[in-house]
């Protein structure tokens, strides 16, 4: 008889013990269908303690900011490589499709909805981790416009990606911010008059 693969292994061990990326899974399915994310809950259907799960995802918001990430990588990978051949600026556009995408997932929507305020915090400030990895993002796809001479500007690459991102974050978050709704085609209009060849 053949060697068994590992999957095959590990698909025969009934017993199999979860893992941290089991959490971080049961969490991401949780908040794409809108289920409030609580540690209780994955703990006891991972079938470990609240202990356990802790050590393996920090805090409720620090697991958020993780499922928030891994789904705004995605989203935006493949938003950028479906603007690859367009002309002229891309990084507005990306944007756009990005707060359209997030507004339109039923399960962001609602977290966005009925916990703005949390997300705004959690998304935009510095120490919960999400956005310098934005800026980061962000700044890699500007520098790949400016490379290509699809947009020109005298500012510092590191400010335009932070401003970038705050011009997005105030039209993302206007439900929060100033009580109307959320304009994801604002963010594009702005940026694209101010990232120009």
């Amino acid at each position: 008889m053949p060697d068994r693969t590992p999957l095959q292994i590990q698909l025969a061990t009934a017993d199999r013990r979860p893992t941290p990326l089991d959490a971080f899974r049961l969490a991401r399915a949780d908040f794409l269908t809108g289920r409030r994310l609580d540690i209780q809950s994955l703990a006891t259907r991972l079938g470990v303690n609240r202990v356990t799960l802790y050590r393996w995802v920090g805090t409720r918001e620090q697991l958020l900011v993780e499922v928030v990430w891994a789904l705004s990588k995605q989203t935006l990978d493949a938003e950028w490589a479906r603007l690859q051949p367009r002309p002229g600026p891309r990084v507005p556009e990306l944007v756009g499709r990005f707060l359209h995408a997030c507004w339109g997932q039923p399960g962001a929507r609602r977290y966005l909805e009925q916990e703005n305020e949390l997300m705004m915090r959690l998304l935009t400030l510095t120490s919960h981790g999400f956005q310098p990895r934005l800026v980061a993002l962000l700044r890699e796809k500007l520098a790949d416009d400016i490379a290509t001479g699809r947009i020109s500007s005298p500012l510092p690459l590191d400010e335009l990606a932070y401003a970038t991102l705050r011009i997005a974050e105030s039209f993302h978050y206007r439900p929060t911010i100033t009580g109307e709704p959320a304009d994801p085609d604002g963010a594009t209009r702005v940026l694209s008059a101010l990232l120009r060849p």
